[in-house]
């Protein structure tokens, strides 16, 4: 059940913050926050933390996740690791990283590149211990694992991000895979891109996670995701 409790303005201006609590995140809401305002936040946040900001150019939504939230997002993070093994995909993962647009920003609960150009990019970057987001491509793929309703237009910064494929994770039940089209829309697709996978494939393997042990599901994905390799 998700709940709405009203906060104290973290300012004079008029500004009304809520938060939303649901599915075992927990959003606070800022409307009407302006560009330095969520650089500021962005910044002394900093990542790597189950905290996450995302910023569609007018409204803030500060997301503390809860722990099946971060389980969930274990296990697709394992899934999508096994496949690009397994298929032999060049993949580069960059979590939980913080990218910006000249109007907006957010950070995916993963992300990872699959172009051969941006993965050449994003290594020299990281071989140089890089610090400057600049020196990093945008990624192909996002992942989003959606406990609760997004308080924010997020589509719209993945569409400014030009990410082509997004994988959304609603309560646990479905798993959508989106893709950007020519209009700047993302629609749902059967079978992502890039890791040639549907979701309710996907959604299996999360939910045969929770009926099994750890180390005999981690084997059985493995032995899988080999097999679809072997295919061809």
């Amino acid at each position: 059940m998700s709940t709405i409790t009203p906060t104290a303005p973290i300012s004079k201006r008029s500004i009304r913050p809520y938060v939303l609590i649901d599915g075992g995140d927990q959003h606070t809401v800022f409307p009407g926050v302006d560009r330095h305002t969520y650089d500021q936040l962005a910044e002394a946040a900093g990542e790597g933390r189950p905290m996450r900001l995302v910023y569609d150019g007018k409204d803030l939504d500060i997301v503390v996740t809860g722990n099946i939230h971060e389980y969930y997002k274990d296990l697709i993070m394992r899934i999508v690791s096994a496949l690009a093994t397994g298929l032999d995909l060049d993949c580069v993962a960059c979590g939980q990283t913080t990218w910006k647009t000249a109007i907006r920003g957010l950070e995916a609960d993963l992300s990872y590149y699959f172009d051969p150009e941006k993965i050449r990019v994003a290594k020299e970057a990281m071989a140089r211990m890089s610090m400057v987001p600049a020196d990093y491509p945008r990624p192909d793929l996002a992942i989003e694992i959606d406990m609760s309703p997004p308080q924010v237009d997020r589509p719209a910064i993945y569409r400014d991000l030009g990410v082509a494929e997004v994988w959304r994770l609603v309560r646990g039940r479905e798993l959508i895979i989106e893709q950007l089209q020519a209009d700047g829309s993302y629609a749902p697709v059967e079978e992502s891109r890039f890791l040639h996978i549907r979701g309710e494939v996907v959604l299996r393997w999360l939910n045969e996670a929770a009926t099994e042990r750890e180390a005999a599901w981690n084997r059985r994905l493995n032995q899988w995701a080999m097999g679809l390799g072997n295919q061809g």
